[in-house]
């Protein structure tokens, strides 16, 4: 169990806090990358341009004083430009690595999806194992490290869709939205005279960050939270509207997600509503259709929530 929980929730309130002063009306979002970002995982942001995704970002890394590389996905993009390169040193006479800038410890992968599948999937290692190898040569990152990507719907012109190992990867999906009428004027006051990411500073430092992140892994999660877990992951796998159901990694994602997700509400337990409310952020995009079923309109997503009504939820005095 974690120590003192109080004094970690005041923390991430002032980081909550300072992102939503540049990010007006997406508290919601905000909360599911902090949850994300607790839990070691990353986030894929789909929505249509200017609704605010690369601003996310870049608040997150200077609340958190972490240091922010961007990517820029373009078709022409190389899988060296991401992960780095070995150059020879003619005076040395030896090959040296040159960092990409994957090499961050808050990254944002813009616009993911409009460069080719293969410059995409020089992010798998990265994501997963947290090592990128070039020309034979394996290179750690250091924690902490965390992607943000955002990709534009593939029914945009000049985009090619994410393969499955790369969504799988992701922890959360997420859409920012169109402010409402008042938060969109809200956001013209903010930015009347400077953009409001110019006067925060950041509320924590990247060591307290990685403190944050063991201590989520210590939040207690009861067999019979896992056993719902499981259950509703297995669920996805016979559905006969589904092609592919989500993997064992979606099981893992869902439990740290919800683990992270207690940690930020001041709780060292996880209860079966947390699960509930995490389980489309985490498995929604897992999951493939068959073509019948997309024909007819059916979403990953409401699919999710009709497998969560069948299932029985468990019941403890302390959950309740």
């Amino acid at each position: 169990m974690m120590q003192n929980p109080v004094s970690y929730h005041s923390q991430i309130s002032k980081v909550l806090d300072n992102i939503n002063k540049v990010i007006i009306g997406k508290e919601e979002v905000t909360t599911l990358s902090i949850v994300a970002l607790l839990a070691e995982g990353h986030v894929l942001l789909e929505d249509v341009p200017g609704v605010g995704k690369t601003m996310l970002v870049r608040t997150l890394a200077k609340s958190l004083d972490c240091e922010f590389k961007r990517i820029q996905f373009t078709p022409d993009l190389l899988p060296s430009d991401v992960t780095g390169v070995s150059i020879y040193n003619p005076k040395e006479q030896v090959f040296e690595f040159r960092n990409g800038p994957i090499m961050g410890d808050i990254v944002l992968a813009d616009e993911v999806n409009r460069t080719s599948p293969k410059t995409q999937s020089s992010l798998l290692e990265a994501m997963e194992e947290g090592s990128v190898t070039v020309d034979g040569q394996t290179v750690d990152l250091q924690k902490p490290f965390f992607v943000m990507a955002t990709q534009n719907p593939i029914e945009y012109e000049g985009t090619y869709p994410l393969p499955e190992a790369q969504l799988d990867r992701f922890l959360i999906k997420l859409k920012m939205g169109y402010p409402s009428e008042e938060q969109e004027l809200q956001m013209l006051e903010a930015t009347a005279k400077k953009h409001p990411i110019e006067s925060i500073e950041a509320v924590m430092h990247k060591d307290e960050l990685l403190q944050l992140q063991e201590q989520v892994g210590e939040v207690f999660i009861d067999k019979m939270v896992q056993n719902y877990i499981v259950q509703l992951v297995k669920g996805t796998r016979n559905h006969k509207a589904i092609y592919l159901g989500a993997s064992p990694r979606a099981s893992i994602a869902l439990m740290k997600a919800a683990k992270a997700y207690a940690f930020i509400h001041d709780r060292d337990y996880v209860i079966p509503d947390d699960v509930k409310y995490l389980a489309p952020y985490v498995l929604s995009h897992r999951i493939i259709l068959k073509p019948e079923a997309k024909f007819e309109g059916i979403d990953t997503t409401s699919l999710v929530s009709e497998l969560l009504a069948k299932l029985t939820v468990p019941m403890r005095k302390e959950y309740s």
